[in-house]
């Protein structure tokens, strides 16, 4: 999906965007039933396990690095971003080389959630009256409200990191003094 988000992004009409947004909120939705899916019927595969969070960070970091060439947001917050995610991909690669599982606390999936509201706003891209029902909350600019929530995702992400590195310095203490880890979603 991530060729079909970029043209549209390309092309840049407000229509275009619209359907932009569309096709990435689609993306975002069935990877997350999909996910869901595997976990409750027991289809978890090493594949699966592999290519769900490569697919994810591809689709963000694609589209992050396009917005930022529309001037939708600045250069720095993608940097930010995609070296945390880099560094939390590595840890976890390390971690699991080692035998050890770090699994995502409330602080990630909050980052994620809200990176992901955000990203689509950055999609959007364009000043919308926007209402709900008979509540009309006037013209939105859809741009900032992004920017907002994705720079909020910012403090969530950096402190999921660091709790990250936390969890796996103690599991690896816990480990070369031949103990078990403290679990991770205790965090």
């Amino acid at each position: 999906m991530i060729p079909a988000v970029l043209v549209l992004l390309e092309i840049g009409t407000p229509e275009h965007c619209f359907w932009a947004a569309v096709v990435y909120s689609l993306a975002a939705i069935t990877d997350m039933l999909d996910g869901w899916l595997a976990r409750r019927q027991g289809l978890v595969s090493v594949l699966g396990k592999f290519l769900d969070p490569l697919a994810d960070k591809l689709i963000v970091a694609s589209v992050l690095v396009w917005l930022v060439s529309m001037g939708r947001i600045p250069a720095w917050i993608v940097v930010v971003l995609l070296s945390r995610e880099i560094t939390i991909t590595a840890l976890r690669g390390v971690a699991s080389s080692e035998g050890l599982i770090i699994a995502a606390g409330a602080g990630g999936k909050l980052k994620t959630a809200l990176q992901m509201v955000g990203i689509v706003c950055l999609i959007v891209g364009f000043p919308y009256n926007f209402s709900i029902g008979v509540y009309d909350f006037g013209i939105i600019d859809f741009v900032h409200v992004g920017r907002v929530l994705v720079v909020l995702s910012i403090v969530f992400s950096l402190s999921s990191a660091a709790s990250y590195m936390s969890l796996f310095a103690e599991a690896i203490d816990a480990k070369n003094d031949g103990k078990e880890p403290a679990d991770a979603a205790d965090s």
